[in-house]
């Protein structure tokens, strides 16, 4: 079998570019590469990874076992040969026979090791076509006391009558008494098999599997949409991953809210049940009330769930209706599904977060991994791996971590750890620690003593609840010896952070935070401050009373992703500019450039359906320069603004105007306002903005729809509607504004970053000293000059979603008419961008390009 390939299965008539995108993507999974991949929106990427993909995983696994097969055959052929002793000589001290015992034992071993490994394939694939074939399975399976394993501690129906706990000796098992925790599966079997049984089920093991990761849930559930429309919907199992916020069906736990606190409940009730089995089995209960425990937790149910999972494809949606008809928790038979699915769709987090993964059950030894949506796979790692803590969260782990430390007299050091917040600064991590007096502390045996069976970040909730108003002090008493005064001077610091309470604020939301126990965001903050000292900076904020770690250095944390994997592919719509992308990610986690290929390819659309291009200057001649020292000058807003008008006089449907940042979009509009040239563009389209909360874009976007629908048939006077959002805003990315929606995009200005940032500043500051420069300019300049048009490049990428769909983009500034900007445009929109100095001759290509598809839908 070749190892390349023409022709892939398709559920249409592939385009030529998506053809060469499947291609380059089988040679690239083959070969092991590290694959940079940009395919514009509406030209069917989703489906070219799916089929390019998973038909190179269907030639590999049938290539291992033409392989296997072979050196059976020929394992088995040399067994059977005869060897004359007499016509063997050794050189060797040794007696001939011994040589050739083990020669012989060997080749034994191997077609053994062969065979076993051929019958556990068929055996998964005769299981995986009884389920395809709604086959009644039986389960055989023994477990030899796996009940402690923590997939299988999940539930059992009731919640049994609670008495009364008494007051003494439980307090102290309630401090001491350890969670078992999600990283404790690392090691354990997922299943238990009496040897002696034939029917006995395999242990799982992992199969050659792709994993596929996006940002959003609803990008990956698009994602499964497309794989149940694709060929391969009926021969992949496949399972989708989520958090159990995503996946709980346990209606009590769900109500809960926050992913902290659901989180927390689940791995309550797993203990509780592991107790009450013990309890069972004849084990002495201690004192105490019965505890909940969830009702979604026979094996049987997770196990019949599983194989209905990787029988059939199914988005989150469709996994939550089967749990809750098969009674059973979705959350943990998806992650039993793991070890046999040949692809995995999950979010980022699971795959880019160590532990996270490892919690998970995320193997990636071998395997393959597409990361989608990589545009900010930068900023995305780098936030993961950022902690950051609040006042309100320093006071109450100061609180918590002050009433464990009195009522089991020990571990005050801990308290120590919290935090002296000393002014506005940036500090290393070093410089941090002799601050915060945590020099003399090793973070990673905190870490593993206190944290890693998630005790304290578990159990200091559960301590404070039932001692606040019970007589214990919510600071500790004043002593005299030396530990108790360091602690005195951060308990009187901590008294000055001025924090209201949940009633004071009248914010159910805030009670719901502060309910929540903080010692998980001082774990997440303690576990940032184990990275190496020059990979990470502190930040210290006395105004808002914030500390907050901030990585440097993404790759640090990428690097065991590029070095486990067989390959690694990182797809998105707009991967420009790539050069800074691969030196800041792949260079420095130590990639060579052999190892990395790229491929990008155009539009479908025909190059007549967009029309790009830059403004100059405004219809008055005023030139357009939206720098920070000119962009508030009356001139300037009332110039953009006749620019909106003449606009909207030839485009029909809707227009998006992005303003560079929210700031200048309250400054301009008030000043259009003010003016009155924001009655005159509403005389001829609607105006709708960008709402200022998240739950309410799908409403403006959906009275913003209707409105252009309206306008199309009786607009009475109105030709559509004009959307007023902002770079980096809640529509700037993951918004569709195809056809009508959006037939022109405008871009105001160049939405640069704040300069000023000290987290900024700090980042371009560690670039310029750890990465080379390049043409002139220091890391750190094209760093700024890369947020930018990144941001730039997804706005108006919002724009011409398919192959019919036609519309132009206004870039409004003459900044844009630099070759290096214009270079890091995507190359479809690049090679038909024309500059302007002028405004009359741009006007007038965009009429005759609205002019020109009006009469073609005559």
């Amino acid at each position: 079998m070749e190892n390349s390939r023409t022709m892939f299965p398709f559920p249409y008539q592939p385009y030529n570019i998506q053809e060469q995108f499947m291609q380059a993507l089988y040679g690239a999974l083959e070969q092991g590469k590290v694959g940079i991949f940009e395919s514009p929106t509406g030209t069917g990427k989703s489906l070219s990874l799916i089929c390019g993909a998973l038909s190179w995983l269907a030639d590999h696994e049938e290539r291992k076992r033409q392989e296997a097969a072979a050196l059976l055959h020929d394992g088995e052929a040399a067994l059977s040969a005869s060897t004359d002793p007499s016509s063997t000589t050794s050189s060797s001290a040794e007696p001939d026979w011994i040589t050739d015992f083990v020669q012989k034992k060997a080749e034994r071993d191997l077609v053994s090791k062969l065979k076993e490994e051929e019958l556990k394939r068929k055996k998964r694939e005769e299981r995986l076509e009884m389920i395809r074939n709604n086959v009644q399975l039986k389960y055989a399976m023994k477990r030899k006391n796996c009940e402690d394993d923590e997939t299988f501690k999940l539930l059992q129906l009731s919640k049994e009558e609670k008495t009364e706990a008494p007051e003494h000796k439980e307090d102290e098992e309630l401090i001491i008494a350890e969670y078992e925790s999600d990283d404790e599966l690392k090691g354990k079997s997922r299943f238990c098999v009496a040897e002696d049984d034939e029917d006995d089920e395999l242990v799982e093991e992992h199969v050659t599997k792709i994993y596929y990761c996006s940002r959003t849930h609803s990008q990956l559930a698009q994602f499964v949409h497309e794989v149940q429309k694709s060929p391969f919907s009926k021969d992949i199992s496949l399972v989708t991953l989520g958090s159990r916020q995503n996946l709980c069906i346990n209606e009590e736990v769900r109500s809960l809210g926050s992913i902290q606190r659901i989180n927390d409940c689940c791995m309550e009730m797993q203990k509780n049940k592991h107790e009450k089995q013990h309890h069972e089995e004849g084990v002495k209960r201690k004192r105490g009330p019965a505890k909940t425990v969830c009702p979604y937790n026979k094996t049987s149910a997770l196990q019949q769930m599983r194989d209905v999972v990787l029988g059939t494809v199914h988005d989150i949606e469709q996994l939550l209706k089967l749990g809750r008809e098969t009674h059973s928790c979705p959350y943990y038979a998806t992650r039993l599904s793991i070890p046999p699915a040949q692809l995995v769709v999950l979010p980022y987090q699971m795959v880019l977060h160590e532990a996270t993964r490892k919690a998970a059950g995320v193997q990636l030894k071998g395997q393959v991994v597409i990361i989608d949506e990589a545009h900010n796979l930068s900023d995305t790692l780098s936030c993961i791996h950022s902690a950051e803590l609040n006042g309100a969260q320093l006071c109450r782990a100061h609180s918590q971590l002050t009433q464990y430390a009195d009522h089991t007299f020990k571990h005050k050091s801990l308290i120590v750890m919290l935090l002296f917040l000393l002014g506005i600064e940036m500090l290393t991590i070093n410089n941090f620690h002799f601050k915060a007096h945590i020099d003399n502390i090793n973070l990673f045996k905190v870490l593993q003593k206190y944290f890693e069976k998630s005790m304290i970040s578990r159990k200091l909730g559960g301590f404070v609840e039932k001692y606040a108003g019970s007589g214990v002090s919510l600071h500790t008493q004043t002593n005299t010896n030396k530990e108790n005064r360091r602690i005195e001077g951060l308990n009187r610091y901590l008294q000055t952070l001025q924090i209201s309470s949940p009633d004071q604020q009248g914010s159910v939301e805030a009670d719901k935070v502060l309910s929540a126990s903080p010692m998980m965001q001082v774990e997440g903050f303690l576990m940032a401050l184990t990275n190496s000292n020059t990979d990470g900076r502190v930040v210290v904020h006395r105004q808002d009373n914030s500390v907050k770690f901030l990585l440097l250095n993404p790759a640090v944390h990428f690097t065991q992703v590029l070095k486990e994997c067989r390959a690694v592919i990182i797809a998105g719509g707009t991967m420009q500019p790539v050069s800074d992308f691969k030196q800041e990610l792949l260079f420095s986690a130590g990639v060579g450039e052999e190892r990395i290929t790229e491929f990008s390819c155009g539009h479908v659309i025909p190059p007549e359906n967009i029309l790009p291009l830059v403004l100059c200057s405004g219809p008055s001649g005023q030139e357009l320069d939206f720098t920070f020292q000119n962009r508030d000058s009356p001139r300037m807003m009332d110039e953009t603004g006749r620019i909106l008008s003449n606009i909207c006089n030839v485009v029909p449907g809707g227009v998006v105007c992005f303003f560079p940042s929210y700031d200048y979009s309250r400054r301009i509009i008030a000043h259009w306002e003010a003016s009155g040239a924001l009655s005159r563009l509403s005389n001829k389209k609607k105006i709708f903005q960008e709402p200022k909360k998240a739950n309410q874009v799908e409403q403006v976007l959906s009275d913003f729809s209707r409105c252009i629908q309206r306008c199309a048939l009786d607009g009475g006077g109105l030709t559509g509607a004009l959307l007023f959002s902002v770079v980096g805003g809640k529509m700037s990315e993951g918004i569709n504004f195809s056809d009508d929606l959006g037939r022109c995009v405008v871009m105001v200005g160049m939405p640069y970053p704040n300069i000023k940032s000290p987290e900024l500043q700090e980042k371009m500051s560690y670039l310029d000293k750890h990465l080379p420069h390049v043409g002139g300019r220091s890391p750190g300049q094209a760093l700024i000059e890369n947020l930018c048009m990144k941001a730039v490049n997804q706005s108006i990428g919002r724009a011409i979603r398919h192959r019919g769909d036609y519309s132009s983009i206004v870039l409004c500034d003459r900044r844009y008419s630099r070759p290096a900007t214009l270079s890091k445009l995507p190359t479809w929109i690049k090679a038909r961008t024309s500059t302007h100095t002028s405004f009359g001759p741009a006007f007038a290509a965009l009429r005759k390009f609205f002019l020109e598809k009006k009469q073609k839908q005559v």
